[in-house]
């Protein structure tokens, strides 16, 4: 069996735009610490790619003294505010938001080499906090139930990722293929990565070894 390792490490200090990778993060029970403090809004509510596409276009990240910034913006800014207009229109506005409902699922996305491969594109169309490497083939499928030590830190595995449009969208072009989607329901039942909530937190490296531990 090969040996499983953190093979890559995202943050999205801004909800629904492009994000970050990272050589090393803070697990908390908020997930990866600085991820989706910051949110797009318009008067419907809360605002994503999913309909917003071109917000994948900008890029979210953390400053030196841990601010959100957008496009190396404040977010607060008038300046990344009009970013923001220009991708998901006149009347959005961003919002600092740190409610535990801020997130899909659960606080973590996990995804696996394997099913990457198997899926055939960039990674960074699933929008993983966490990268598992040494994974054979589509074995994710049965990880649901267990956990994942990493150093220091326990990582629960819940549930299979139900996939939405903005796995369509290609994160360096913004060209949408939605036969991307299509392709996720066919070969992998629409479900693609792994929802998970942190158990035992920690810092975490790129390259740290990963135990597989079953609990029944």
């Amino acid at each position: 069996m090969t040996p499983l390792f953190v093979a890559g490490l995202w943050r999205y200090p801004v909800k629904t735009l492009g994000g970050e990778r990272l050589p090393a993060v803070t697990l908390t029970a908020d997930g990866v610490d600085g991820d989706r403090l910051v949110q797009v809004y318009g008067p419907e509510g809360a605002r994503t790619s999913r309909r917003h596409y071109r917000l994948l276009g900008l890029r979210g990240t953390l400053g030196p003294l841990g601010q959100p910034l957008i496009n190396g913006l404040p977010w607060d800014s008038a300046d990344a505010l009009a970013l923001v207009k220009a991708a998901a229109g006149d009347d959005a506005w961003v919002e600092a938001y740190a409610g535990p409902d801020r997130f899909d699922v659960l606080p973590l996305l996990v995804a696996t080499d394997g099913a990457v491969e198997a899926f055939g594109r960039d990674v960074r169309r699933l929008r993983p906090n966490i990268l598992i490497g040494g994974v054979e083939g589509l074995d994710e499928i049965d990880w649901p139930g267990t956990k994942l030590q990493i150093g220091d830190a326990i990582v629960h595995l819940d549930s299979r990722r139900g996939r939405c449009p903005m796995t369509t969208v290609d994160p360096d072009t913004l060209v949408r293929d939605p036969e991307v989607l299509r392709d996720i329901g066919r070969r992998f039942g629409g479900r693609l990565a792994l929802n998970a909530s942190v158990e035992r937190g920690g810092t975490i490296r790129v390259g740290d070894p990963v135990r597989l531990i079953r609990t029944t």
